[in-house]
């Protein structure tokens, strides 16, 4: 298979970052493992701080790929113009939170993202993103 992981703003920064929620490994670190788990499938990668470079990467990938493991960050509490981005194309997204959203302030309680996803996976880690890639890997194309 053919995947493509976003991750949305401040992502660049695990390892990092409020380590006490999102841990101490680096995405490139954690990217290395899934290459090693994987060695099939060809999983490229896409970090932004920006809304409209998520949005392009959508619509010019995704033609390219079976599915999506999108983290779009806070842009997920926020983006109708991600969630219409998602609407627009065909190719299955898997929505993923490191953290437990429903757990964290209200604010982040609700995803415009949700709705338009073939699923939504939070609250275990980095290893969201191997759940997502299994999901991905069990749907029937």
């Amino acid at each position: 298979m053919k995947l493509l992981i976003i991750n949305g703003p401040n992502l660049n920064l695990l390892g990092k970052r409020e380590t006490s929620i999102y841990g101490s490994v680096t995405f490139e670190a954690f990217l290395t493992q899934l290459h090693l788990k994987y060695p099939e499938d060809k999983i490229t990668y896409f970090q932004s701080n920006c809304e409209g470079e998520i949005i392009n990467q959508l619509h010019q990938q995704a033609k390219e790929v079976d599915g999506v493991v999108l983290n779009a960050g806070a842009y997920t509490h926020t983006s109708l113009a991600i969630a219409d981005a998602i609407k627009a194309i065909d190719t299955p997204v898997v929505e993923v939170h490191i953290s437990n959203v429903h757990k964290r302030e209200q604010v982040r309680h609700h995803s415009f993202l949700s709705s338009v996803c073939c699923g939504v996976i939070l609250g275990f880690g980095l290893d969201s993103y191997r759940l997502a890639i299994e999901a991905l890997k069990g749907l029937k194309f």
